[in-house]
């Protein structure tokens, strides 16, 4: 993983999330994966906070759009480690978040770890 490869793939995830383009979020997962975040119970999507499948998370992603139609992520900082990246950024409701993404061969995210500074609790 090179600093230039993790800052391309951060810019084009946040601009998926930015522009709401469910297909070009989507493009970033791999078809199995574990995705891990709090904002899955808050949002009542199950109740383990993981997700396994793309299908399902597209299912995750739709929920959270709808709850969250005015989301727009700010891009403050892109880590880099051994075939994983750290994306940190501002989310939702002015909240720092970083997101670990361990990719696949294929430069697809097939493992994800969400983090959020703040409680998350829906309200």
């Amino acid at each position: 993983m090179t600093q230039q490869h993790a800052q391309h793939f951060a810019e084009e995830w946040i601009s998926a999330f930015n522009s709401h383009d469910l297909t070009a979020i989507l493009n970033h997962y791999a078809d199995d994966l574990e995705f891990y975040s709090p904002f899955i119970t808050g949002l009542k999507f199950n109740e383990s906070g993981c997700i396994t499948s793309k299908q399902e998370l597209e299912r995750y992603f739709q929920v959270g759009l709808s709850a969250y139609p005015d989301l727009y992520f700010i891009l403050h900082t892109v880590f880099v480690g051994i075939d994983t990246l750290v994306i940190q950024y501002t989310s939702v409701n002015g909240r720092l978040a970083s997101e670990v993404f361990q990719l696949n061969e294929h430069g697809k995210a097939e493992k994800v770890l969400c983090h959020y500074a703040m409680d998350i609790s829906i309200s």
